[in-house]
């Protein structure tokens, strides 16, 4: 039992650091498909609002 404490002490700095690596990783892919999302809206706003131009123009 007195060898259970330094060893939880050595391994939890390491799971500390690898929660906060996952947490900032998700939040970049989140943030990453978000963008991409809002992107590809502006877009098919976009070509909707060009195509109905070109329709009134012909």
């Amino acid at each position: 039992m007195d060898s259970l404490w330094p060893a939880l002490a050595a391994l939890v700095p390491s799971i500390g650091v690898g929660l906060l690596f996952w947490f900032a990783m998700r939040a970049v892919i989140r943030a990453d498909r978000n963008e991409r999302l809002a992107v590809a809206r502006m877009e098919a706003e976009e070509d909707a609002r060009d195509a109905a131009v070109s329709k009134d123009a012909s």
